[in-house]
C-alpha cells in the first residue's frame, strides 16, 4: 500500500483564509430545538455530505472510530467539545469530539462513542439521549469515524482524563450552524492540495477571553451537520 508523505507541522490559523460562506442561509433558531432535532433524525430528508474523505497523509492503515457530537439541552442547544492534550500521537491539541477507536468489545459506533466520551470525560450514558448518526468521515490519518449525534440533559459532571483531555467547553449550536462563521482554506504540500474548513469561536471568559479554533475534521463533520439539519 502506498501512502502520502506526512504534512509537516503548521499553525492552521497562519492559513490564509479563501472565503466565507455568508451568502449560504443559517439554520433557523426553530429547526435547532430538541424536538426539532428529533423529528429531523425520525424522518431525515434527502441530502448528501458535503465533507466524506479527507486526503491521506498518514503512513498507518484505516481504523474504525466513532465520535460523539454532544447538544447540551440549555435554554438554547449547546456543543460540548475537547481541546486535545498536546502529548497525543494524532490531532494533539485540537478541538475534538469526545470519541475515538473503536474496540472488539464495541456492540457498534454508537457503543464507541458512548464508552469514548465516558472515559474523556466522564460524560455519563444516563445523560444521553442518542439521535443517530451522520455518514462516516475518513480523516487524512486514517480514522473511518461515525459521528454520533445525541442529546444531553444538563446536570452532568464532566472529570476530563488528563492524558487526553486538557480543556472541555460549550458553543452554542446556533454559531456552528450559520455559514457566516465557516472559513475556507486550502494549502500545497508535496504536490497535493489540502483543504478544509474552520470555525474560530471566542469563549467568554470570567476575565479574558479565549479563541477556540474548531478546525479540519471537527469542522467537516460540523459541516456535514449543517447540510443534514439544513437541507
Amino acid at each position: 500500500m502506498t501512502f502520502t508523505k506526512p504534512l509537516p507541522k503548521f499553525d492552521p490559523r497562519s492559513i490564509p483564509v479563501l472565503g466565507v460562506d455568508a451568502h449560504l442561509s443559517g439554520v433557523p433558531p426553530h429547526e435547532l430545538t430538541p424536538q426539532a432535532l428529533r423529528q429531523r433524525f425520525r424522518h431525515p430528508p434527502p441530502w448528501t455530505p458535503e465533507h466524506s474523505v479527507e486526503k491521506k497523509f498518514a503512513n498507518r492503515e484505516p481504523a474504525l472510530a466513532a465520535v460523539l457530537i454532544p447538544l447540551v439541552m440549555r435554554e438554547e442547544l449547546t456543543l460540548l467539545l475537547t481541546e486535545r492534550t498536546d502529548n497525543l500521537s494524532t490531532h494533539s491539541g485540537q478541538i475534538a469530539f469526545p470519541g475515538g477507536r473503536t474496540d472488539e468489545s464495541d456492540h457498534d459506533a454508537v457503543d464507541t462513542a458512548l464508552r469514548e466520551a465516558d472515559e474523556e470525560i466522564a460524560l455519563a450514558r444516563e445523560h444521553v439521549e442518542v439521535l443517530g448518526t451522520l455518514p462516516t468521515y475518513v480523516t487524512g490519518t486514517a480514522f473511518i469515524i461515525t459521528p454520533v449525534v445525541a442529546l444531553v440533559t444538563p446536570g452532568f459532571s464532566l472529570l476530563p482524563n488528563p492524558a487526553e483531555v486538557a480543556d472541555v467547553f460549550e458553543v452554542p449550536l446556533a454559531y456552528l450552524m450559520n455559514p457566516a462563521h465557516h472559513r475556507r482554506h486550502q494549502i500545497e504540500f508535496e504536490g497535493v492540495t489540502r483543504q478544509w474548513l474552520s470555525m474560530p469561536y471566542t469563549s467568554p471568559q470570567a476575565h479574558l477571553p479565549k479563541e477556540r479554533y474548531i478546525w479540519g475534521a471537527t469542522a467537516g463533520m460540523l459541516r456535514n451537520l449543517y447540510r443534514f439539519l439544513s437541507a
